[in-house]
């Protein structure tokens, strides 16, 4: 192998015990100072600008396709897309994509690490293109495409670089980071509705993707240079090949399960609350609100699991927890919501509780193994088992979506299998989970 043969040819000559002893004091003492040079993990300045502005990119880039759903209410509604069942597409295929395409690009990272700031500059570009030529589609199509495909290839590019450094910064307070940077995304779903909302409104979606499309590059532009890792490009270089050994552990693939399951009906919610919303008589902007009551409690959920799950609440109760509530929450408190009371109860539950669970894959993934490629790893796929879900959720949609409606009645009829098959998931993540854990199959320092 080449890197075996490098290392034969540079390979220092043969040395006697005392000169071997006295090489490797000088060689430790290198590391040392080469340690000492990079800024402090888990605190400083530099691990905090990081995240701040993870945060930002996070906030505004995946904010929007997670805000979708006020989209596809006004796409609905639109002449040319009216009736077409497979609206919800155009914005599952872009997170779909995000999700999905973890496990291939972080290898990638992982063995041209160096060039990671080349990717942001590569994927960030094209989200914004994307958004763009969206702005000039008249098919749906079309719409998938720009505002699904390309933006969703772009996302993925730039975004798990960003990922990367943030681990680099952040190793016993992941969890804690890993919360602040989740809850970002639910910050801008607190004005992004009603933003998108207005936009939609005055100018229709053309001119509306356009103004985004600008407001991205002046927020976010100005941002990129900020973004570095903490090791230096040598140490870069040396990470080598991607450690995928948590494939072989069984409580991987629990909490494979459970994330998968949790992921086909996490999304519905977040893609029908405003349509439901004007199912039963409210206005567009109450929609919209409920929207944002949604990331509202997001925003706090995640925040609190990522904080909960550093080694401070058992980590398999606070899955339990999540998938629990927010499954009869949803049975119970949606399917029987017939005002925007009702609706912003269940807003604020299930967004607390069936949120926090994506806040805990940076401790479901050091549970597993503590390597920090095999982390990484399996955050990755972590995120294609969420990606599953997201991208099944747009025909499974077009499936379960009844035509008639029904006001009074459970669901008010048109979204009755909707809501029952979300409840349903929720809670067949946590079986998965308390199944597992009731046996006392559970290594003992995860109890």
């Amino acid at each position: 192998m080449p890197s075996l043969e490098l290392q034969t040819r540079n390979a220092p000559p043969p040395l006697e015990s005392s000169q071997r002893s006295s090489y490797d004091g000088e060689n430790q003492h290198d590391i040392a100072i080469v340690e000492q040079n990079l800024a402090p993990a888990d605190a400083g300045i530099a691990a905090w600008r990081l995240l701040v502005v993870a945060f930002v990119f996070e906030a505004l880039l995946w904010g929007f396709p997670l805000s979708f759903g006020v989209f596809q209410n006004y796409y609905s509604q639109q002449p040319q897309f009216a009736n077409n069942p497979f609206i919800s597409i155009v914005g599952t295929v872009a997170s779909g994509i995000s999700y999905l395409g973890a496990p291939l690009i972080i290898p990638v990272i992982k063995r041209y690490s160096k060039y990671q700031r080349h990717m942001i500059w590569i994927g960030w570009p094209l989200c914004i293109l994307g958004l763009l030529a969206g702005s000039f589609a008249k098919t749906l199509p079309t719409l998938i495409f720009t505002q699904g495909v390309m933006y969703g290839i772009g996302f993925l590019i730039f975004y798990y670089p960003i990922i990367s450094f943030v681990n680099e910064f952040w190793i016993a307070r992941r969890g804690m980071a890993y919360g602040i940077l989740c809850a970002s995304s639910g910050v801008s779903g607190i004005v992004m509705p009603f933003a998108v909302e207005a936009l939609l409104a005055k100018y229709g979606y053309q001119t509306t993707l356009r103004i985004i499309a600008i407001g991205l590059v002046v927020l976010t532009g100005p941002l990129i240079p900020l973004l570095k890792g903490r090791l230096p490009p040598s140490e870069h270089t040396a990470a080598g090949k991607t450690n995928w050994q948590a494939l072989r552990s069984p409580v991987f693939w629990v909490y494979c399960s459970s994330n998968i399951v949790q992921g086909l009906g996490y999304f519905f919610p977040s893609l029908y609350l405003p349509s439901y919303a004007t199912a039963i008589g409210l206005t567009a902007t109450q929609g919209a609100l409920v929207l944002a009551l949604l990331s509202v409690s997001q925003v706090i959920g995640q925040s609190s699991f990522g904080y909960l799950s550093d080694k401070r609440v058992p980590l398999n109760l606070l899955i339990l927890i999540s998938t629990l509530i927010s499954g009869l929450a949803t049975l119970a408190l949606w399917g029987l919501a017939q005002s925007l009371t009702a609706l912003i109860m269940f807003a604020l539950v299930y967004g607390f509780f069936g949120a926090g669970y994506v806040a805990m894959w940076a401790r479901m993934g050091s549970a597993v193994s503590e390597e920090p490629t095999a982390a990484l790893a399996t955050f990755s796929l972590f995120c294609f088992g969420k990606g599953v879900g997201n991208v099944a959720a747009g025909p499974l949609s077009a499936a379960l979506i009844k035509k008639g409606v029904v006001v009074g009645s459970y669901g008010i009829m048109r979204y009755k299998s909707v809501i029952v098959f979300t409840g349903s998931c929720m809670l067949g993540s946590a079986v998965s989970v308390g199944a597992w854990w009731v046996k006392g199959k559970w290594p003992r320092n995860l109890l």
